[in-house]
C-alpha cells in the first residue's frame, strides 16, 4: 500500500471509484451493511447469512485472485502504460465488476444455484476491491511464478476448506455442474470461525443468523448452496 501513499493522484482515484460504486449500488438498492444491518470484519461461513455481507469472507481470498490477474491480463495488453495507470485500470474492472455481480439480473443468476442469495453488502463490495488491490500490488512486485504458486494456493486453500474458490464460481455462473454442487452442499463444511475457537462440534448446514423483521429465513434451509457467485 505504500505505492498508494507515494503516488497521491491513485490514491485519490482509488477513493473515488469506491465512492461511485457505493453511490450506484445504493441506487440499485443493496443496503450498506446487509439485510440485517450489523456491522462485521468477518464471516468465515459460507452457508450464513452473513457471508458477502461483512468486511471479509472466504470470497476475499477470490478478489485477491482476481488482482493478479488483472495485473497478468493488462501487463500483457497495456505494459507500456504506467504502473499507476495499470491500476487505477484494474480499479475501474473490479468495480464495474461489483456493479454487474450486485444487478438484479446476476443475482437471479445466482440465486438458481444459490438459494437465499441477495447480492453483496456495500461494504463488503468496497472490501472486494480492496482485496483485488492487494493482488495487483503484489503480483506487481513477484516474480511470475511466485504469482502463479500464490494464485494455486489460495485457490487449493478453499478449495479444500471451504470447497468454494474462484474457479468454481466461474463454472456455476457460466455452466452449472450439477455434481460440483452436490459436492459442495453435502456434508457442509466446517466455518473457519469454529475452527479458531478449537470448536469441536459437528459441521452445520444452517447456522443460525439473526434478520430484521420481515426478513424472511428461507435461505437457512438444510442443503442448500453458498451464498455466494
Amino acid at each position: 500500500m505504500g505505492f498508494l501513499l507515494t503516488q497521491r493522484w491513485v490514491l485519490l482515484a482509488a477513493i473515488a471509484i469506491l465512492a461511485v460504486t457505493a453511490v450506484l449500488e445504493t441506487s440499485m438498492g443493496r443496503s450498506a451493511l446487509g439485510p440485517d444491518g450489523r456491522f462485521g470484519w468477518w464471516a468465515g461461513d459460507i452457508w450464513s447469512g452473513e457471508n458477502s455481507q461483512r468486511v471479509l469472507d472466504v470470497y476475499s481470498f477470490s478478489h485477491i485472485v482476481h488482482g493478479v490477474l488483472f495485473y497478468a491480463f493488462l501487463w500483457l495488453t497495456a505494459r507500456r502504460l504506467p504502473l499507476r495507470l495499470r491500476l487505477v485500470m484494474a480499479l475501474s474492472l473490479a468495480a464495474g465488476w461489483e456493479i454487474l455481480e450486485n444487478s438484479q439480473p446476476i443475482i437471479e443468476r445466482y440465486r438458481a444455484g444459490t438459494q437465499g442469495y441477495v447480492g453483496d453488502s456495500i461494504l463488503n463490495s468496497c472490501s472486494d476491491i480492496l482485496m483485488m488491490t492487494i493482488g495487483f500490488l503484489c503480483a506487481s512486485r513477484l516474480r511470475v511464478r511466485s504469482s502463479v504458486a500464490g494464485v494455486l494456493v489460495l485457490e487449493l486453500f478453499c478449495l479444500f476448506w471451504a470447497r468454494e474458490n474462484l474457479t468454481l464460481s466461474v463454472i456455476r455462473v457460466l455452466h452449472p455442474v450439477p455434481a460440483i454442487q452436490e459436492w459442495q452442499s453435502a456434508p457442509a463444511p466446517r466455518a473457519l470461525s469454529n475452527l479458531s475457537r478449537g470448536s469441536d462440534r459437528r459441521p452445520r448446514r444452517a447456522p443460525a443468523c439473526r434478520y430484521p423483521p420481515g426478513w424472511s429465513a428461507a435461505s437457512e434451509s438444510p442443503g442448500r448452496r453458498p451464498l455466494r457467485g
